[in-house]
This record gives structure tokens, sequence and C-alpha cells, in this order.
């Protein structure tokens, strides 16, 4: 019988903020999957900076200072690297590549556009959690504040897609759809936030465990 040895943990970085961000990156830290994957960094909204668009994204609606920072509070619990400026600049390009040296990344709720540089560095993929309806892909609600578009058509529901990072705006290959979740009457941006962080998360993980099951099964085979 034929033996190979244990694989190493795959190396994951999370790119996120608020909510949506904070509960991927609990997952990754203390879910089920936990067990399989490093999280090696974190990248996270300063929402004081004028990078992060604040206007046309979930800053702009009312919200406490601990909401600006559980993502970044979590990661240094758990002694996670973290980083806060913008992503685009040598300075990253450093950490990123020859410091964290992510497998597969994660952008959930995180306020800068990836370019290629960052999205085809990652082996396994780098892919983001986008709030839509089942309406085809790219969505209609593809763009920054999707929950306020949905909540404007008077969905009464939302799924999230986990789709691949390319040049466009929500725009690169779908690569699931979530169960549905449903809206309260009246509910707010922030209450949608809220309400469909932990199932978005859950979500993720269980497709990056059928990636990583799928990596090793390739890799029993060479």
């Amino acid at each position: 019988m034929s033996s190979y040895p244990p694989q190493p943990k795959v190396r994951v970085a999370v790119f996120g903020s608020f909510y949506r961000g904070f509960h991927v990156l609990s997952e990754m830290l203390k879910g089920s999957i936990a067990t399989q994957v490093q999280v090696v960094g974190v990248a996270t909204d300063d929402v004081s900076s004028s990078f992060v668009s604040r206007e046309r994204r979930v800053w702009s609606y009312p919200h406490t200072q601990i909401e600006e920072v559980m993502v970044e509070q979590l990661a240094v619990a758990h002694h996670v690297p973290i980083y806060k400026g913008r992503v685009k600049t040598d300075e990253f390009y450093d950490i990123y590549e020859n410091n964290w040296r992510p497998d597969v990344c994660i952008s959930a709720t995180f306020g800068q556009r990836i370019n290629a540089r960052l999205f085809q560095y990652p082996p396994m993929g780098f892919y983001n959690l986008h709030p839509c309806i089942n309406d085809g892909w790219p969505s209609h609600y593809a763009g920054p504040n999707p929950f306020q578009a949905l909540l404007k058509d008077e969905s009464d529901h939302a799924v999230i897609a986990m789709h691949e990072v390319d040049d466009g705006f929500d725009t690169g290959k779908l690569v699931a759809l979530s169960e549905k979740i449903y809206f309260p009457p009246d509910a707010s941006v922030i209450d949608l936030h809220k309400a469909s962080s932990p199932l978005a998360a859950k979500f993720f993980a269980q497709e990056l465990a059928k990636l990583l099951a799928s990596c090793e099964m390739d890799f029993a085979t060479e």
C-alpha cells in the first residue's frame, strides 16, 4: 500500500472587514476547516483612510467603532499579521509575496480593488463573496453596495455568490451560490450584513473544503 506524507496546512489570506470579514476569519481560525488551513495574513479596512471609498460602502451607514476594528482585533488575538494600508503598493506586494505567500485568498467586505498582481498570485485562487440573487452571472447586483440595490428592488432574499476575482467588478467566474437568505420586513443594509455573514462564512468554508479535497485527490493520483 502506498503512503503519502501529511500535507501542510493551506496558507490562507483574508481580505475583509465588518461582519462578513469577522465571520470568515472566525471560520478560518476556529471553524471545522481550521485544522486544514493557516491564516497567514489579514488585510482589513482603515476606515479613516481616503482609499476605501467609504461613501459608497457599508461604512457610510451608522456603525460603531468596535465594528470598524473587530476583524483587526480578532487577528491580533490569534497572532495573525494584519495590514491596513493600500494593497496596490510595493510595500504590500513585498509582504504578500515574501511573507504571507498565500495558497488561496478570500475577499469578504473589503474596501479596495484587487489588481492582477494580487489575484493571479495564489495557486489555488483568489475569491470574493458577493450578495446577489440567482439572476444569471455576472449578476445585476454587482457593485459596492448590493444589499442597498436588493432592498431598492424590494427583493425578499439574497444569495451569496462565491466567484473568482478578475479585472472586472464582481465579474469573475462563478464558483457556487449559497442557499437563500430571506429578509425580514423593514430590514436595513446593516441588518442584512449581520444576518447573512455567518452563513456566508460557513458557505465559503464548505466550498474551500471541497477545493482542498479536490487538490488532495489530484496529489494522490500523481
